[in-house]
């Protein structure tokens, strides 16, 4: 009570006073704490008790109020009084001994608001850096301390100073060998006046109290030998450099309140995003940064359960991490999991955005930590079960995490895991090479259909994903030889390549083939309806290259099928017309997320290919094909996914890619199939069976407009 009514006439007695120029008022105000050393002989009277935290914030308010009355960049004489005096070193070891009560509380916010208020750059000064290094130090020792909100308040203070000027990391980069031999040195001179020394601003010959001993034995174990040694933190890792910034804010995520778990996150996404490459190697080699992440990772996914509803995994909302609100009622009301569920798609979430902010380096380390300690050592095993429950499961979670993931380097990363790195040719010995990818082609042919189904529709999700690697792996290394074309003399071959109206001159017009004699002319596609619709031609496409027109392509396909086993034209606005809009748009955003990767845009010369070779289509392909070839005995859901992921693969703007998928009148080498060889023997199959069916196109008709809803399922 005697301590609240001397604050009360101090600040009475501060306001009818004359006021003192900024500087004697500051050396005032610091003279006043360390006053208080000097006489108090209670150390055990918490500091909220004394006068301390009004002097600290004066001296804020002065130096603040001189900053902003002085020129951009210029010290004045308080802020040079801070300086020279090491006030900021004797605040931390006041801090560090926690003397009186509460005071490592003030004294943290003393650092947060000074960087936080003054506009001049503080950190370069080595009286400012070394203290707050120390104090970075004194940071998550404890959790769920009293302190843990000022801690990270200052600790992402100092993070965002440091993105404002990155070279300043250097500073919060300590070698312990270093530190150590200079520990060594100084040991002897101690007691010695040490530039490490705090400043109280009094007399050195006046006889000190009990608690001025306590701050200098504070001050002595603050540059004591014994703190040079690492810490428990980083005994496990070999490099020399400490970054106790990246430490302290690692042991605040593990703080049972959730704010402040969000808060060191947000720093350490400031932190991982400094350019410096120094930082980055010390961050990935000598921080446990790349743990977290995965061990955080492994824990959130083996919380879930064994089994899950695919639509549940697939449906529920989208969170971004820090932002999930806990509501365990509706939560388990929704369904078993959900807030599992939540919980691992969040920290995916900021997994995925630490890496797509990290420096590059440290970007492809973290990836590579989180392939290695989470997909494989974690997902693998649970992606090569033979349930077909956990099947659907693991695949349903992998699916999501795919759609999720969009840092390039994690992206990657998660690739590998699943394809594998591969790029060379691929032989039918050589498929189960990679297991995982091996397991997953396969499960897109699956006994259980929606096993098949959830399978597909992840390589849908993957082929719409921006990296090349996808579409070499699966695809296009099989046919950069193009040793699907037959290999005909040369002389033959030129005749072959000799165009006449966009086609070879030896080619069969399939308009005119007996199988599609009965193609009406309402339902042709003519060359202009078509190029207005697509995306404007190249210069390129005029030239005699080789291709074949595109009107005569999209015509031969439209008369793959007979008026007779077609309903589309019988239903209003449910022809193929009306996907064109679509499929533009689609084609529009392909070519844009393709255009870096540099694609040829014609076939390679046959020159340079290798049509000796013998031609596999690749196991992906050779499923698909397999795929399409039973479409008539296949659910409708599959068959949708089956021709999904066909329709992908055909929309990519690869030369050899859309010859071999969509060119009807190439010469295949024998053994060879295509999408069109494939589909030719669907029609084929299909028309024979359409003669055993007694009134097909009624019943056609009926199917279709089932399909679209516009029939109820009980009517005949």
């Amino acid at each position: 009570m005697f301590s609240k009514f001397t604050s009360i006439l101090q600040h009475a007695v501060e306001a009818l006073a004359p006021s003192l120029p900024l500087q004697e008022d500051f050396v005032y105000h610091w003279k006043a704490i360390t006053h208080y050393y000097i006489e108090t002989s209670d150390d055990k009277a918490p500091v909220t008790d004394t006068n301390i935290p009004s002097h600290l914030e004066q001296m804020l308010d002065i130096l603040t109020q001189e900053e902003r009355e002085r020129e951009s960049g210029e010290t004045g004489p308080c802020m040079e009084y801070l300086l020279h005096h090491k006030i900021l070193e004797t605040l931390y070891t006041l801090g560090k001994a926690d003397c009186p009560p509460g005071m490592k509380q003030q004294v943290l916010s003393f650092y947060t608001k000074l960087l936080g208020r003054i506009r001049q750059p503080l950190l370069p000064h080595i009286n400012v850096h070394r203290p707050v290094q120390k104090l970075i130090r004194l940071c998550g020792e404890v959790l769920a301390a009293p302190t843990e909100n000022e801690e990270i308040q200052f600790l992402c203070t100092v993070c965002a100073k440091l993105k404002q000027d990155p070279y300043l990391v250097n500073f919060f980069l300590e070698n312990k060998t270093k530190k150590l031999e200079a520990s060594k040195d100084s040991g002897a001179g101690l007691v010695k006046e040490d530039p490490c020394s705090p400043d109280t601003g009094q007399n050195q010959n006046q006889t000190p109290s009990l608690v001025t001993s306590t701050l200098e034995a504070a001050a002595c174990q603050a540059t004591s030998p014994g703190e040079a040694s690492p810490s428990p933190v980083h005994s496990t890792l070999p490099n020399n450099d400490n970054y106790n910034l990246v430490s302290s804010l690692l042991n605040l995520t593990k703080s049972p309140d959730g704010r402040i778990v969000v808060k060191a996150c947000e720093g350490l996404m400031l932190v991982v995003s400094l350019p410096e490459p120094a930082a980055a190697k010390c961050l990935t080699e000598n921080t446990e940064l790349s743990q977290l992440l995965t061990d955080r990772l492994a824990q959130f996914y083996r919380a879930l359960p064994q089994s899950m509803d695919p639509l549940d995994i697939e449906t529920v909302e989208s969170v971004n991490w820090g932002l999930d609100v806990y509501n365990l009622k509706e939560d388990a009301a929704a369904f078993a999991g959900k807030r599992a569920l939540i919980s691992f798609l969040s920290w995916l979430d900021y997994c995925d955005q630490l890496i797509k902010e990290a420096q590059k380096t440290a970007a492809a380390v973290l990836a590579r930590a989180v392939r290695e300690r989470f997909f494989v050592a974690v997902m693998e095993p649970q992606l090569m079960q033979t349930s077909e429950v956990g099947i659907l499961t693991s695949t349903a979670l992998l699916n999501r995490i795919i759609r999720q993931v969009t840092s390039e380097a994690l992206l990657q990363e998660t690739v590998y895991f699943l394809l594998g790195e591969e790029t060379g040719p691929e032989t039918l010995a050589g498929i189960t090479q990679h297991p995982l990818r091996h397991r997953l082609i396969e499960h897109c042919d699956h006994l259980s259909d929606e096993i098949s189904i959830m399978t597909l529709r992840l390589f849908e999700h993957l082929l719409q994903k921006p990296c090349q690697h996808i579409l070499q792996n699966l695809v296009l290394r099989c046919l950069e030889e193009r040793n699907y074309i037959e290999n005909k003399q040369q002389e033959e071959r030129e005749e072959r390549e000799h165009m006449e109206n966009g086609q070879p001159h030896d080619a069969v017009d399939l308009e005119e083939d007996p199988l599609f004699s009965d193609l009406s002319p309402d339902n042709r596609l003519s060359s202009p309806d078509w190029l207005s619709c697509s995306p404007p031609p190249s210069t390129e496409h005029t030239k005699p290259d080789g291709k074949t027109e595109v009107h005569k392509i999209v015509n031969s396909f439209l008369c793959l099928v007979p008026d007779e086993a077609k309903s589309s034209y019988q239903v209003e606005g449910t022809g193929y017309d009306t996907y064109l809009r679509d499929a533009h748009r689609q084609f529009r955003d392909y070519c844009g997320v393709c255009q870096r990767w540099d694609w040829r845009s014609s076939p390679k010369s046959f020159e340079k290919c290798n049509l000796d070779s013998p031609f596999f289509e690749g196991h992906f392909l050779k499923v698909l094909f397999d795929r399409m070839g039973r479409i008539l005995d296949q659910p409708y859901d599959v068959n949708l996914q089956v021709t999904s992921v066909l329709s992908k693969l055909s929309l990519l703007p690869h030369a050899h890619l859309h010859e071999y998928l969509l060119d009807p009148y190439i010469n295949l080498a024998p053994g060879c199939r295509s999408l069109f060889s494939v589909i030719v023997r669907v029609v084929g199959d299909l028309m024979l069976r359409t003669h055993h069916i007694p009134e097909f196109t009624p019943k056609l008709l009926l199917v279709r407009k089932r399909l679209l809803g516009l029939e109820p399922e009980g009517m005949r």
